[in-house]
């Protein structure tokens, strides 16, 4: 058997998240209490208790989910005998996600990794002014047709393909005209479903410039170690090693495609036949299910999933 542990995503965030796990485990609690003190915030309070609208803020949903995925990490190793190095042949992670995988790796700190994407969610706010971006979502699409579609609708302005997520799915990220076009263009191709997102900002598309800038900046004044088992970069559906190349990749993921398609079908052809989704939610597993059919994904995020996680 050949694992791989894989980190959520925004939009996975849910009030609630890691409460049962922080009452249930010390291990847990330690990792809420250090992310905590990094952002100087009870974030966990609002993870716990909410409110919703709290929580979905960009820049406290980013930090929350790795506290959440690296939370249910801590008490695997410190309950179920987890050894990243021994038993694990790679993480990956979809957007935010790529963090928690870092941090999982021992590349970047957890204090690090929160600050980080405190100001990578900041930065992705203030990157565009309110209603002038949009996302879309193309069900039934591949990333051929996506290109295409949004080739079209861009015209003078931006549409750029955002997330290849897999299992035909595809997200397209730019201006609102743009990609309100591009909804269009999919209806009238035979697309299965065109729907605009409810987001806060048109993620990994070009009008993201700014906050690649500001990664760049941040990313510089961090330590980056190399990962003690390969990390999968979303920008290059490959795993980086190099500190300097994952640098590159973080801030190159800003603006680029999520190629979370690419990056399981990768993870697979080397030989993992078995995923466990860390943290909050399903989404990915239910991606890589009809991605790699033929390996099997489970998600592990409450006590009762860590109680059933095979005893290493």
């Amino acid at each position: 058997m050949a694992r791989a542990l894989i980190f959520p995503g925004q939009g996975s965030q849910s009030v609630g998240m890691g409460k049962a796990l922080a009452e249930a485990h010390p291990a847990a609690r330690d990792v809420f209490a250090e992310v905590d003190a990094a952002l100087a915030q009870d974030l966990s309070k609002i993870m716990f208790e909410g409110p919703a609208e709290d929580l979905t803020l960009t820049a406290n949903a980013q930090p929350a989910l790795m506290a959440a995925s690296l939370a249910v990490l801590r008490v695997l190793e410190a309950e179920r005998g987890l050894d990243l190095a021994r038993d694990v042949a790679c993480v990956a992670g979809h957007s935010l996600g790529e963090y928690s995988a870092l941090a999982a790796a021992g590349t970047v700190s957890v204090a690090d990794a929160a600050r980080l994407l405190r100001i990578r969610g900041e930065a992705m706010q203030r990157a565009v002014a309110p209603g002038e971006g949009a996302m879309a979502a193309l069900i039934g699409a591949d990333l051929e047709a996506a290109r295409e579609i949004a080739a079209e609708a861009a015209e003078d302005a931006i549409c750029d393909v955002a997330n290849d997520n897999g299992a035909g799915q595809v997200v397209l990220s730019g201006n609102r005209a743009a990609v309100e076009r591009a909804v269009a263009i999919a209806q009238g191709r035979g697309i299965k479903r065109a729907v605009l997102l409810n987001v806060s900002a048109p993620f990994h598309c070009s009008l993201m410039a700014p906050a690649a800038d500001a990664m760049r900046e941040a990313l510089a004044a961090v330590r980056i170690a190399a990962p003690i088992i390969p990390v999968y970069a979303n920008v290059r559906a490959a795993p980086v090693t190099d500190p300097e190349a994952i640098r590159a990749a973080l801030v190159a993921q800003v603006t680029g495609t999520v190629r979370w398609r690419e990056c399981v079908a990768a993870m697979a052809e080397s030989g993992v036949d078995t995923f466990y989704e860390l943290g909050a939610g399903k989404v990915l597993t239910g991606l890589v299910r009809r991605i790699a059919p033929g390996a099997a994904a489970s998600p592990v995020g409450t006590p009762d999933d860590v109680a059933s996680f095979p005893t290493l």
